[in-house]
């Protein structure tokens, strides 16, 4: 499920009818995003056990009633410690992508409507960032300085600016011309005020739902440089650091990895549905059967 296309040239769509049906992807992602943000603001209050507190007279014990995911090599509970790292994968995925839309969005607006030669500067520079994979420039990143998860934030969040810039930018290129957007320049309004008045408001849709896909890309990001021991560092229960530390024993407790595993997976397909919905709802020419 591939979110927009950084260079897709968006064209505004005509008003959602309120009898417009709700697509099914967005009820399910919605549902699926839901009950893991539960579980993960209500984790401290539902885990039956402290996600640091070792017992090794428990280590590498399979499920059972006393530890439904089993334990890992210090004993620690992997049910506790996988719905603690919900929190932290979601506060990683959410505050990269924040990070990314305060910073690309302003980009994106100013470069598409002021145009010029910092536009071209701007753009390079941003070709330049693409041209990374992104998970080499998000270690670029943090090789200077110490690993940390605020840090891997920041990180995953500059990772996806030009994505970001790219595709506000075309947005505000093909709004920059429609019939509202001249009226108010021939009323002499100024450049901030057809910026955040007129074409903003009209360029929301798909950069949220770029930004909902972004959720995505930023949570296995960073789950990846956790696994690389970028990102958080232990006694942390992040999912990807957790299925780091499990390495040495997927052979002899596999649980221990299939826990943040499955539930990394789960999150991952809520948030596609939810933005594939969200894009189809909010654009009905996608609807099957409907427009061209």
């Amino acid at each position: 499920m591939a979110g927009l296309e950084a260079d897709a040239v968006w064209t505004p769509a005509p008003p959602v009818s309120r009898r417009s049906r709700v697509p099914a992807t967005l009820i399910w992602g919605a549902l699926i995003v839901l009950v893991v943000l539960a579980l993960a603001a209500a984790a401290p209050w539902i885990a039956p056990y402290p996600y640091d507190e070792m017992q090794i007279m428990a280590r590498l014990k399979p499920p059972s009633f006393a530890h439904w995911f089993g334990t890992d090599d210090y004993g620690r509970d992997v049910l506790t410690r996988t719905l603690i790292g919900a929190r932290l994968s979601l506060l990683m995925g959410l505050g990269a992508t924040a990070f990314c839309l305060a910073i690309g969005v302003p980009i994106g607006l100013y470069t598409g409507y002021r145009r010029g030669r910092v536009e071209e500067i701007v753009m390079r520079a941003m070709d330049v960032l693409m041209s990374f994979p992104p998970i080499l420039l998000g270690l670029l990143v943090l090789a200077v300085t110490t690993p940390s998860l605020w840090k891997t934030v920041l990180a995953v969040g500059v990772v996806y600016v030009p994505a970001i810039v790219r595709l506000t930018r075309s947005v505000t290129l093909e709004l920059a011309q429609e019939e509202f957007v001249l009226a108010a320049r021939a009323r002499g309004d100024g450049s901030a005020y057809i910026v955040l008045r007129e074409i903003l408001p009209n360029a929301w849709p798909p950069i949220a739902v770029e930004g909902s896909l972004r959720i995505t890309f930023a949570i296995l990001l960073g789950a990846a440089l956790s696994f690389l021991g970028m990102g958080a560092q232990p006694p942390s229960s992040d999912w990807g650091l957790m299925i780091s530390e499990a390495r040495a024993f997927v052979d002899r407790a596999p649980w221990i990895a299939l826990a943040p595993g499955i539930a990394m997976c789960v999150t991952v397909i809520g948030v596609n549905l939810l933005g594939d919905g969200l894009r189809e709802f909010l654009d009905p020419r996608m609807r099957s059967g409907k427009g061209s």
